[in-house]
């Protein structure tokens, strides 16, 4: 079936009039209704029954049509949030600048958006939209979503797909098109940029050439995007399946200076061993994903910001005790780091406790207690990977790893042994000023 959509393609001119759509009818697709969320089903039927022409659209028909099994799918309607909310019990109307409707259908959640039309030039003065309220047709609201390969349109009717901005080519060429002029579209919503860079690490595309040059220009305009946003579009971007490859095109397209400056900074300086945790790091999330298996937040901004960590200890080193030095050096990146990308509490603090237990790794009479904390496998598995990376840590993962599977008497003999072997550290005198200690960063909660 996918043979027959990529020979109907092939017959058709690589461009077409605005508005007009290319239409491919059931027999030319490879879209099944059994792959498709029964509620959004639901939901396209029940608008269509009440007079409001809906269609399945974005992501989810992307990756039908690559073979796929999306979990979510949007639908764009022309009934207004009022309308949608009337007609679906638990519907509820989200969001100020565009306004969106979540439909609960069972366990689903299904979100329902009116098709939108030409904005009311509502922008500030970098060109950033202000408010988008603004509704039109179908036709419409294809050319203002982002990328062409996102714009495309499944009806109930004929079960046809529309096409209304060559979404189809651009999928047979595996290549990512922002919709319109890029440097008016990045300067709308700066964190496309972002999905640019997302979209293309998931789906293995590249990014198309006029797409793509704006983005080193225009990239700065980041740093107008909130905190707390750009803390969501990160998770997007490293917990989706494809982190390695994304971390890889944010340094390729010069953006990841605007959501971690100081990691892009000491990676610039030449920290290998930094780069190296990184990508691991990315590696690891990656299996974890696809395995189906929990991932955190702490953990991929603890590898992260650990470069920025080394470089800011080695600078303290010289004045501050090792403590102090780890203190003010944790409380001096977390703190420049909030001023880019928000971290919630819930997730500082596992950060900070993982950064805590690497030196008390090192402390094998504490092995007992150690163990036992709620952390401790989190801050076991940072250490590995630091190993992993290439910093030589004296056998210290091994160590732990023996230790973790030894009975009660072995655990004893282990510490013991461990104790004789460790050179004892030289106690840092201290002055006589007293020093103060750092308050802790805030995180606007």
């Amino acid at each position: 079936m996918l043979k027959r959509l990529l020979n109907f393609l092939s017959s058709r001119p690589d461009a077409t009039p605005l508005h007009t759509p290319v239409i491919v009818s059931r027999d030319q697709h490879p879209i099944s209704r059994k792959n498709i969320s029964s509620g959004a089903l639901r939901i396209m039927r029940q608008l269509d029954e009440a007079g409001f022409p809906a269609f399945l659209v974005g992501g989810g028909v992307r990756d039908l049509l690559l073979g796929g099994h999306p979990k979510d799918f949007d639908i764009a309607t022309s009934a207004r949030p009022e309308q949608i909310k009337r007609l679906f019990r638990g519907a509820r109307i989200i969001g100020r600048r565009f306004q969106i409707v979540h439909v609960r259908m069972g366990r689903e959640i299904i979100e329902v958006t009116t098709f939108r039309g030409p904005h009311d030039q509502s922008v500030n003065d970098d060109g950033m939209l202000l408010r988008d309220n603004v509704y039109g047709t179908v036709e419409t609201d294809a050319v203002r979503r982002d990328f062409t390969v996102n714009a495309l349109y499944y009806t109930l009717d004929g079960f046809a797909i529309h096409d209304y901005t060559g979404g189809l080519k651009d999928l047979e060429k595996r290549q990512l098109r922002i919709i319109g002029d890029p440097v008016v579209r990045y300067k709308e919503d700066p964190v496309r940029m972002l999905r640019a860079v997302r979209f293309a690490a998931k789906l293995g595309f590249t990014i198309e050439d006029g797409t793509a040059k704006p983005i080193f220009e225009l990239a700065p305009l980041l740093r107008n995007i909130p905190p707390a946003r750009l803390f969501e579009e990160v998770l997007k971007l490293f917990m989706n399946g494809s982190a390695t490859a994304t971390f890889s095109l944010l340094r390729e397209y010069q953006l990841l200076e605007h959501l971690f400056p100081a990691t892009a900074a000491a990676l610039a300086d030449g920290d290998q061993l930094g780069l190296e945790l990184i990508e691991q790091t990315m590696a690891n999330t990656d299996k974890r994903v696809r395995a189906g298996k929990p991932v955190t937040p702490a953990f991929i901004y603890a590898a992260l910001l650990w470069p920025p960590l080394q470089s800011r200890l080695r600078e303290l080193s010289q004045s501050h005790t090792p403590l102090e030095a780890h203190m003010q050096a944790t409380h001096d990146v977390i703190g420049a780091q909030l001023d880019h990308t928000a971290l919630p509490k819930r997730f500082m603090m596992p950060m900070r406790e993982m950064w805590d237990m690497q030196e008390r790794l090192t402390q094998f009479h504490r092995a007992p207690r150690l163990v036992e904390r709620a952390r401790f496998r989190a801050a076991y598995d940072f250490l590995i990977l630091r190993e992993a990376s290439g910093e030589h840590l004296d056998g210290l993962g091994n160590w732990w790893t023996r230790y973790q599977s030894a009975d009660e008497a072995e655990r004893e003999r282990m510490v013991l042994e461990a104790q004789k072997q460790k050179p004892r550290a030289k106690r840092r005198r201290r002055s006589g000023r007293s020093r103060s200690k750092p308050n802790p960063p805030s995180t606007g909660e």
